[in-house]
């Protein structure tokens, strides 16, 4: 999914390449918890493991990072956002994500806490409904 006017998994109108691929190539870094929520959504339905890991925050990244080919993203709903903006710490950003795996559809429903260290925001953890 690199073309420049291939739609942005994260739901935003913006192309891929403009929207969450130029955060995924390093050329950014997302100014917000929700952006950062959104490219990682979108790092998930790209399979990019390598920004998934690069936006955890060292205290709760997992060693290993496997993703499931079979899981395909399909679409992710911002429900409420609170904080994560630039002058704060942390925030939280209220989610579904939604998937198909083995032609069952799924929801992941989850409240993710982001904390922003030397002006980066990090995926801290979350809590799944």
């Amino acid at each position: 999914m690199s073309g420049s006017s291939t739609p942005c998994p994260c739901g935003l109108p913006e192309p891929y390449a403009d929207c969450c691929g130029r955060f995924h190539s390093g050329a950014a870094s997302p100014s917000t918890a929700e952006l950062l929520m959104r490219s990682r959504y979108s790092a998930f339905a790209v399979g990019d493991a390598g920004y998934l890991r690069r936006t955890w925050h060292p205290r709760t990244r997992p060693r290993r990072l496997t993703l499931d080919p079979d899981q395909v993203w399909t679409r992710l709903e911002i429900h409420s956002r609170s904080g994560g903006v630039l002058f704060n710490s942390h925030g939280i950003v209220e989610f579904s994500a939604h998937y198909t795996r083995a032609g069952r559809v799924g929801v992941l429903h989850e409240h993710s806490r982001f904390v922003r260290e030397d002006g980066v925001w990090l995926y801290f953890d979350g809590t799944e409904d």
